[in-house]
Order: C-alpha cells, then structure tokens, then sequence
C-alpha cells in the first residue's frame, strides 16, 4: 500500500511539471502560425516629453497594456495619438494597440529611454504604396457597426475613386443662392451604403465657412420645418470634406450614407448651411434619383 502511494505522488508530480513546463489550453488546440499575427512597432517613450504619432485616418479606439504608459487621442486632432510614460525608467516593454476609422489595426511595442529616437511618427497610408486588390490584410480587418457588412477599406477606396473619378452622372440636381452653387454630380450604391458626390463651387470673393451639411427626408407638401416631420440620416463617412470653401474656388466631397428608401409623399432634402451667414443652400431630391443611383460594380475601382 505505501508503495502504491509512493508511485502515485510520483505521477502526480510528473503531472505537475508537464503543468508548468506546457501552455495551459482547454481542449483542442492548434498553433497560430506567424503570418496571422499583426507584426507590432516598436516605439521608445519618455517620461520628460511625449511622443505623438500620426495616422493616415481618424483614430476610433486606443487600448494600454499596462499603467506604465498614458495614451490618447490629441485634443483637437481625431489622427494623433501622444503617448508617454507615467513612471521613470519603468522595466521591459508595454504595448499598445489603435484602430483607426478605415478599419487599419496597429499594434506597438512600447519600452522606456531617456532620449526616444523619436518623437513625432508618421504611419503612412499603405493604399498609396501597395496593391489594394486584395482586401484580405490582416491590418485591415477590422469591421464598425455603421457601415454594416462593408469593410472600411472598401468603403474608402471607393469614395477615392468616385472623387478621382469626378464624373457627373447626375445634371439636374443643385442650386445656386448668392454666387455660391451646390450640386450633387452622382448617387452610388454598394452593399447597404449610398455614396453622394457634392460639388459646391463658390464664385464670390467671399469664404464660404460650413456650420454643417444634413441628408433629412421630409414631407413633399410640407414646407414648414419641424422635427417631427424629418428623419434626419447622418453620414457615416466622408471623403474631402473642408469646411471653409475659399472664394473663387471649388471643392468636391463624396458622402457616405447608410442606404433607406423614400415613401411617395417625401422627399430627401440636402442642406448645406453656411456659419453665421445667409447663402445656405438646399437640393431636393426624388425618390427616382434615389432608385436610380449607379451600382458600384459598373465604376472601376482604382
């Protein structure tokens, strides 16, 4: 008997060790192999000056692995990230990982040094450099709930190449109020999302600062403005969007809108409102033009 419980302490310390020496999964498992993983950056921070890095999009989300480090988005910037470290000297290395608003993941390896190589990082837009045929990166997979089943770096290219494209599908769709004209030059639609191309050209000497521009559908017989009567529909992204259109120039923008339908008795009203002036202009469109917006399988991508 003693034998008996001397071999099973035995097993039970084999066990053990297997235990300690071995990565603890529950069930099956399988290896990842390295061309899954998302290759991280490394940075060197401080903790006398901040190192701030610019993104080529606008940065959704920001997660620390650990306090060693602060990081946020910079007041006043949606693409710059400042990071430094809260505690001097602090050992080994943190991470940190952003995802931006095209959908592009990045991972950082963060270590402490005194005098950082670096200060200010620039991540380059990978679609100005690499072949965009393959929408598989691994960097580029992550998915938002407002654009619904559609990848971010789809919805992007296609508004790059709606802007590049600069075709005027539609002609009768603008207005024009006090030397500046707004038009709508196309309505495109792709997997759940139309894709407005605006052209506001202003031929005065005087800017044309934007407050806002608003996609509301409304009643056809009502004119009278009220909340009740308007369903108001916000873009979820924007291409080229600037705010104050120079006199004598003209800007073109593609907006990105959830897709909807408009019933008979309304309409969609675009508005584009100018700050603490009176030259705000308005377009009516019909449901036809809605129903007749260009696939986007028929525009070639570039």
């Amino acid at each position: 008997m003693k034998k008996l419980i001397i071999m099973f302490a035995l097993l039970l310390g084999v066990v053990s060790m297997k235990a300690q020496s071995n990565d603890l999964y529950q069930g099956i498992t399988k290896k990842l192999p390295y061309r899954q993983m998302v290759t991280p950056y490394g940075v060197q921070v401080t903790f006398a000056k901040t190192v701030h890095i610019i993104f080529p999009s606008a940065v959704k989300y920001v997660d620390l692995g650990s306090n060693y480090i602060i990081a946020g988005k910079a007041d006043g910037a949606e693409n710059v990230v400042r990071v430094k470290a809260t505690t001097e000297g602090f050992p080994g290395e943190t991470n940190f990982s952003v995802i931006c608003e095209d959908g592009s993941f990045y991972s950082f390896n963060a270590k402490y040094a005194h005098e950082p190589e670096m200060l200010n990082i620039e991540m380059k837009d990978f679609l100005e450099n690499e072949d965009t045929t393959d929408f598989s990166h691994t960097r580029m997979n992550i998915y938002f709930r407002e654009l619904g089943n559609e990848s971010p770096l789809l919805v992007k290219l296609i508004m790059q190449s709606i802007y590049k494209n600069n075709d005027r599908e539609i002609k009768h769709l603008g207005c024009k109020r006090f030397g500046v004209q707004f038009l709508v030059k196309g309505i495109y639609a792709h997997n759940g999302l139309f894709y407005f191309h605006t052209q506001v050209k202003n031929s005065s000497n005087v800017p044309f600062d934007t407050d806002f521009i608003r996609f509301k559908i409304v009643d056809k017989k009502v004119t009278k403005r009220t909340a009740i009567q308007e369903t108001v529909i916000d873009p979820v992204r924007s291409y080229n969007e600037i705010l104050v259109i120079g006199g004598k120039s003209t800007v073109r923008t593609v907006y990105t809108v959830p897709q909807f339908t408009i019933p008979d008795d309304k309409i969609l009203v675009i508005e584009l409102v100018e700050k603490n002036g009176g030259r705000h202009q308005t377009i009516r469109v019909e449901n036809s033009d809605i129903v007749a917006a260009k696939v986007i399988n028929e525009l070639k991508i570039k």
